[in-house]
């Protein structure tokens, strides 16, 4: 798999949007930790499912990526994410902006994959693509100056495979007549990860 290292930002004249497969461009972060408004944003990888991937490295406390975020706020491109929920909030606390429209693969997941809890990307994968995904070097350190070659491919492999999930998870969703409350869930999620910035993670606001 083609995969191109980016200082900061994409680069002038690079248009994910114009090759973007079923109009949508898959999107992955990787981050200090998993606190969002503590953990910085380390990298951001994009694909626009043409088998090629595009990772955005940047240096602490340096986001002014306006190439990126053209990209981010284009309302006519579906921002595709597995976990948009905590993506969007280190994207909106780093690089200030708000993506709409989204589409989380593990919402949809659990909306139609309710015989089993397993609802992560290794999962998906497997179950739904046969693809065997690694998670060695999840828990690797992302703020190094230089990432290793295994670190590139592992952030690529969550971006790679987001487009054929949706095609499965949009057939699921559609036979299981749950893509209206699909597409609902998508809507919110912007203001679920706006939620969690704020504070209201838990005890969560809607909970009982």
């Amino acid at each position: 798999m083609p995969i191109e290292l980016h200082e900061g930002d994409l680069p002038d004249g690079l248009d994910l949007t114009a090759g973007a497969r079923d109009g949508a461009v898959a999107i992955d972060t990787e981050t200090m930790g998993l606190n969002p408004a503590r953990d910085r944003l380390c990298l951001v990888q994009l694909s626009a499912g043409d088998g090629t991937v595009h990772l955005v490295q940047f240096r602490r406390g340096v986001y002014d990526a306006p190439n990126l975020t053209r990209l981010l706020t284009d309302p006519g491109v579906v921002k595709l994410f597995h976990f948009a929920r905590f993506d969007l909030a280190v994207m909106r606390a780093f690089l200030g902006v708000t993506c709409q429209p989204v589409y989380c693969t593990k919402v949809a997941a659990k909306l139609v994959r309710t015989f089993t809890d397993k609802h992560g990307l290794k999962d998906l994968c497997k179950d739904l693509l046969g693809v065997e995904l690694s998670k060695q070097q999840q828990s690797s350190d992302w703020g190094a100056a230089d990432l290793t070659p295994d670190q590139m491919r592992y952030a690529a492999s969550d971006v790679l495979h987001l487009h054929d999930l949706r095609a499965k998870l949009d057939a699921l969703l559609a036979r299981e007549e749950r893509t209206e409350l699909a597409d609902a869930c998508f809507r919110f999620l912007p203001a679920r990860a706006a939620l969690d910035l704020g504070g209201w993670d838990e005890p969560d606001i809607l909970a009982h």
